[in-house]
């Protein structure tokens, strides 16, 4: 039960990040000027998928801390790196992006090492 909160962690880390990615490319690329800057960054924060983004990362930070009353750090936190997986794989099917070997070895090691310190 207790990996519960690991899981949610990656889930609504992964969601506020693929979320973020889809809505962006709605508003164009950032201006140069500070002040448009700062309108353009409104316009995204007041954006409805884009705020739940952020909500998912606040809600990815309680269930965090919930995991961190059941576990040591060392041994959650490798977890963490499950998001990168989760994320490119999405990526891949969502937003039609490349797959590489060099990517797809990266992630390899990346699900290495969470094997291996999940054991230790």
């Amino acid at each position: 039960m207790a990996h519960l909160y690991i899981f949610g962690t990656i889930f609504f880390t992964v969601y506020g990040q693929l979320v973020i990615k889809w809505r962006i490319p709605n508003y164009g690329h950032l201006p140069e000027e500070t002040l448009e800057k700062i309108v353009f960054l409104l316009k995204l924060f007041l954006d409805p998928f884009i705020l739940s983004g952020f909500v998912s990362a606040f809600v990815a930070s309680l269930c965090w801390m919930a995991a961190m009353t059941k576990f040591e750090l060392s041994y959650a936190y490798p977890f963490m790196g499950l998001t990168f997986v989760v994320v490119f794989i999405s990526s891949v099917f969502l937003f039609s992006e490349s797959v590489t070997l060099y990517k797809v070895l990266g992630l390899a090691l990346i699900v290495l090492g969470i094997f291996i310190s999940s054991r230790a």
